[in-house]
């Protein structure tokens, strides 16, 4: 048995020696006739023996299906020395990899901080992508125009895979905030929404079941390269929670307030543009990702 030692909580200007039993480990019982693993589990002890008698189960019915053709099943320790939860976290985890082929009948322990099984082919928000707050800039021109994202319930980047590869980054459930480049005293910050369908080739956009050449665009070459792949518009569907006509952009010259060139560019560390878009829009985009549960 190990014995590993910790230091008690230094907010308190403690040292106080903890210990803990680090004498657990991690099983597996491998069929013989085809050496597959069918059943992992963690103990201490005698624990990887303690199913060998036991029937009532799939993997009891296995255990006795070897023996009845005149072998043992193969036991072997995969990892030892191990605290409890160490152990409950391996297992798990072999259990999360293998879980279609094994007799388990739980998943383990820490199952719940696992992604679903036989899901890989999907992104999944929590593990391959978290939603968040980003300025996106309307990059108005003679593709697209901020009248026609504010109505119609989108936005756009631009014609190019330097522009569509950005836009396309975005997930559904993020908050866009999007930054209208100012001119002549027009623009600014123009609105505020959630992502709810990810950008898509001009060609196959949709709102409410109408392709963008059904919906009068005040700027109809947006269409343009439209079934280029690497040339196309990919606009992204938003709901605008808030939005302003381009003379109502909101802007304050000596305040600072986050702009960039990018077409996407996180929020997060932009303290001052939040509370400033919170006091101009009244709507805090932080709390609008909490509400929306992401």
């Amino acid at each position: 048995m190990q014995v590993k030692q910790t230091f008690g909580n230094p907010l308190h200007n403690t040292r106080e020696l903890m210990t803990e039993i680090s004498d657990y480990y991690v099983y597996v019982y491998i069929d013989p006739r085809n050496y597959e693993e069918f059943y992992y589990g963690k103990g201490r002890g005698n624990r990887k023996y303690s199913h060998l008698h036991n029937t009532d189960d799939e993997k009891g019915k296995r255990i006795q299906e070897i023996k009845q053709s005149g072998l043992e099943p193969i036991i072997k320790v995969i990892a030892a020395n191990l605290s409890e939860n160490e152990a409950f976290l391996i297992e798990t985890t072999l259990i999360w990899k293998l879980g279609r082929l094994l007799t388990n009948k739980v998943a383990g322990q820490f199952s719940e901080k696992f992604r679903k099984p036989n899901s890989l082919y999907l992104d999944l928000y929590g593990f391959d992508f978290q939603n968040g707050v980003y300025y996106v800039n309307v990059g108005e021109g003679e593709h697209r125009c901020w009248a026609d994202c504010k109505k119609w319930g989108f936005l756009s980047a631009g014609q190019g895979k330097q522009w569509n590869e950005q836009i396309k980054t975005l997930q559904v459930g993020d908050v866009v905030v999007a930054y209208l480049k100012r001119k002549k005293n027009i623009g600014g910050y123009v609105g505020i929404g959630i992502v709810r369908e990810p950008a898509v080739m001009a060609q196959y956009f949709r709102i409410d079941g109408k392709s963008l050449d059904q919906l009068n665009l005040l700027q109809p070459r947006i269409l343009e390269n439209a079934k280029d792949a690497d040339k196309a518009e990919y606009p992204v569907r938003v709901s605008w929670a808030v939005s302003v006509n381009a003379e109502e952009g909101k802007w304050v010259s000596n305040q600072k307030l986050f702009t960039t060139q990018l077409i996407k560019a996180s929020l997060q560390n932009q303290p001052e543009t939040i509370k400033f878009l919170e006091a101009e829009f009244g709507i805090n985009p932080y709390n609008l990702l909490k509400q929306e549960g992401c």
